[in-house]
């Protein structure tokens, strides 16, 4: 046989060797991953056999029944079952325990594991590294520097802005709502509170809304760049020559939305029937409906129960809340929950989180949400829309899937009747 036969014979015979090696190794390679995943499964197997669950299978987990139904519903028959906590399955090998007992969320927050990187990194390009995504010691010495901008006194002089906000949206409103008594929030809200936020914490001059209409040559919008001082916030809050709130929207026969005072600035903390409600709806809906955390060292809760190292925990504010164990007929809105000299567990309400890495920012919260309140129900009265029910639906914050759809009743002259739009 020639020379020039032999050789690409031989370079075949070199090829095919190669491929088997390379063959050999992907295979040793899937037998070492899989014996990998096998040992963690095995493991998280041990780890959560003290946690109750439902049936799930093997490689997909509990996915098929988070298919059937939306995620709240399939939540609540969970802590109906469960009612300290349950493991949830997301694969084979991955696994978290969902917690939303108030003893075992007190534990949890109290330490200081981080959270789970998976999960969080997504936030990153949307949010930047902020205090959220913040650990150790760098989240602690920006904590530290941004605290005292927080404090309750140096948030007051706020109000007269927020109000400004406020007014600028409740503005709008009227104008929609000569068209029709049918209104989604969600929008108007969100721009509100970004206003808010561009004028409390960077003095921005005007207003989010007003520039976004004149931008696209809109005509008749609100004055911009009020600021409300000291000598203003009167006139800012729109109460001068209106009667109490309590004498025109609630009647004598149901308890006032506000008290005899009205909500100046040095009055926020003197709307006691606002704040019950305001807090009662954060029960039914907290803004965040979960968040996650990896245990950096073993965990024991009160009842025995333990969990190692490495394990991923997910404490559900929505399940905490909606916890018949925990609240007596959680789904009723019932404000007097929050009456003063109500007694409940530390951890029982947690809207804003707990522990060292709450919510910085919860009290010029409360402050925007008494203000919006206030001051919207002295233009209107708001009833739900029974054609379009919201859908709350949890994705980073809890929101509606078919937004939040209001019938707007305007308010006429105090003196006057109500002329409905």
């Amino acid at each position: 046989m020639s020379v020039s036969v032999l050789s690409p014979m031989r370079a075949l015979g070199g090829v095919s060797g190669i491929l088997q090696v390379v063959s050999l190794l992907g295979l040793v390679l899937l037998l070492l991953k899989l014996a990998q995943l096998y040992l963690r499964r095995q493991w998280l197997l041990k780890a959560l056999h003290q946690f109750p669950c439902p049936p799930s299978h093997w490689f997909y987990g509990h996915k098929k029944e988070y298919q059937e139904e939306s995620e709240l519903p399939h939540l609540l028959k969970r802590v109906e079952k469960y009612p300290r906590a349950s493991v949830r399955w997301l694969w084979g090998t991955r696994a978290f325990v969902l917690l939303y007992d108030p003893d075992y969320m007190k534990m949890v927050l109290g330490r200081s594991d981080p959270k789970p990187y998976r999960t969080y990194k997504y936030l990153t390009p949307w949010i930047g590294t902020g205090l959220l995504l913040l650990e150790g010691q760098t989240w602690f010495q920006h904590r530290r520097m941004l605290t005292p901008a927080f404090h309750y006194d140096i948030l007051k002089p706020y109000v007269g802005l927020m109000a400004d906000s406020v007014q600028v949206m409740l503005d709008n409103w009227e104008k929609l709502v000569s068209q029709d008594s049918h209104l989604e929030i969600f929008g108007h809200v969100s721009l509100m509170t970004l206003d808010t936020i561009m004028k409390c914490a960077f003095s921005h001059q005007g207003s989010i809304r007003n520039d976004r209409c004149s931008d696209q040559g809109e005509e008749g919008s609100p004055a911009e760049g009020r600021r409300a001082g000291e000598g203003e916030e009167q006139e800012a809050l729109g109460l001068p020559g209106h009667p109490p709130l309590c004498q025109s929207e609630c009647g004598q026969e149901r308890p006032c939305l506000l008290s005899d005072a009205l909500p100046f600035r040095d009055h926020l903390d003197q709307m006691p029937y606002t704040t019950m409600c305001i807090k009662e709806a954060m029960r039914l809906y907290p803004p965040v409906p979960l968040i996650g955390r990896e245990l950096s060292k073993p965990i024991t809760f009160p009842d025995g129960r333990s969990l190692p190292a490495g394990i991923l925990v997910s404490l559900s504010f929505y399940g905490l809340h909606h916890n018949p164990n925990v609240w007596l007929n959680p789904e009723v809105f019932d404000p007097s929950r929050f009456a003063p000299g109500s007694t409940r567990h530390s951890h029982a309400f947690l809207p804003f989180s707990g522990g060292s890495r709450n919510c910085i920012g919860k009290q010029f919260a409360m402050n925007e949400l008494k203000v919006a309140v206030a001051l919207t129900l002295l233009r209107f009265e708001l009833s739900p829309d029974p054609s379009r029910v919201p859908v709350p639906t949890p994705v980073m914050v809890l929101r509606s899937k078919n937004g939040i759809h209001l019938q707007l009743r305007k308010l006429s002259d105090p003196d006057g009747d109500k002329d409905k739009l």
